[in-house]
């Protein structure tokens, strides 16, 4: 079993449920708080010991390249300033170098071509991948317990959540095999079942632990949902040759890819923070209070 140390991070897509703000600004640089959607991403895989990032850009997401850059002149600013908690904490978000690069996805041809695009900055070894829009809100990250899943079993890994089993046409669904370690054997991958043929109701949400064997599948794998390149077909293909397990979170994730999620995950770092929580939830809790009572009106 060969050890995890690379994560693939797509970031090229478009984010055009976010226009017009996302017109001139990457969507995975839209902050929870006050870090950047993409921020929590690497975060979670430092945390689940993650060596190597890998992003996967666009047109337009240079302001990616340049967070993650050095900036002296704004290190000397904050110094010169007296700011040494700010320029502390930047100093701490730092990756080491060399621990970071950068590939282009020249076409939005799918997540499957997104991660294909990786293949050389990967290598014949295992990586993870993490949406980034998904951003994980709990004790630890999700990639973490799926890590932990794969040093007991190997092989292929998803991280899945429960839903709501009426809500699984939403939702790329697995079939639940035996048991294994902190998790169990994946026995199907549906795509947005009807639920009274869903075969479970966890859904995959958006963390995996692949087989470089993957990107062979992706490179002769012909257009899927939306005429693009889904990995989702890859893994299908992947899995009448290898295993894959699920391994549950014990958290939440949201889906700040959408608004309401994006709004939901801004209340709950929020009120999960010391510094700020005091500061929000008494106006949250009028603002409710507030609404309902416009409701009760109506």
């Amino acid at each position: 079993m060969r050890k995890v140390r690379k994560a693939v991070i797509p970031v090229a897509g478009l984010g055009t449920r976010f226009l017009p703000a996302t017109k001139s600004v990457p969507k995975e640089m839209l902050t929870v708080v006050d870090r950047p959607v993409v921020q929590y991403a690497v975060d979670e895989a430092l945390e689940a010991g993650i060596e190597h990032i890998v992003f996967v850009t666009g047109r337009n997401k240079t302001a990616i390249d340049d967070y993650f850059d050095i900036q002296p002149e704004l290190s000397e600013t904050l110094k010169r300033g007296g700011k040494s908690k700010q320029l502390a904490e930047l100093d701490e978000l730092q990756l080491p170098a060399g621990a970071v690069s950068f590939t282009r996805q020249q076409s939005p041809d799918g997540l499957g071509h997104a991660v294909w695009c990786a293949r050389d900055l990967v290598g014949d070894e295992p990586f993870a991948v993490l949406l980034p829009d998904m951003v994980s809100y709990g004790v630890r990250g999700c990639l973490a317990g799926a890590m932990e899943l794969y040093a007991e079993t190997g092989g292929n890994v998803i991280a899945v959540e429960e839903c709501d089993p009426a809500q699984t046409h939403k939702f790329g669904i697995v079939g639940k095999g035996k048991p294994i370690g902190t998790g169990f054997e994946v026995t199907e991958m549906v795509e947005k079942p009807d639920p009274s043929v869903a075969p479970s109701n966890s859904y995959i949400n958006g963390r995996y632990i692949l087989q470089p064997d993957i990107f062979e599948l992706l490179s002769n794998q012909k257009r899927g949902a939306g005429n693009e390149i889904q990995l989702t077909d890859a893994m299908h293909r992947l899995m009448e040759m290898q295993k894959f397990y699920a391994a549950p979170f014990k958290g939440r994730m949201f889906d700040c890819g959408s608004k309401d999620g994006f709004i939901q995950a801004n209340v709950a770092f929020a009120l999960a923070r010391a510094d700020i929580r005091d500061l929000v939830l008494e106006p949250i809790a009028e603002m409710v209070s507030a609404q309902e009572l416009r409701s009760d009106a109506a």
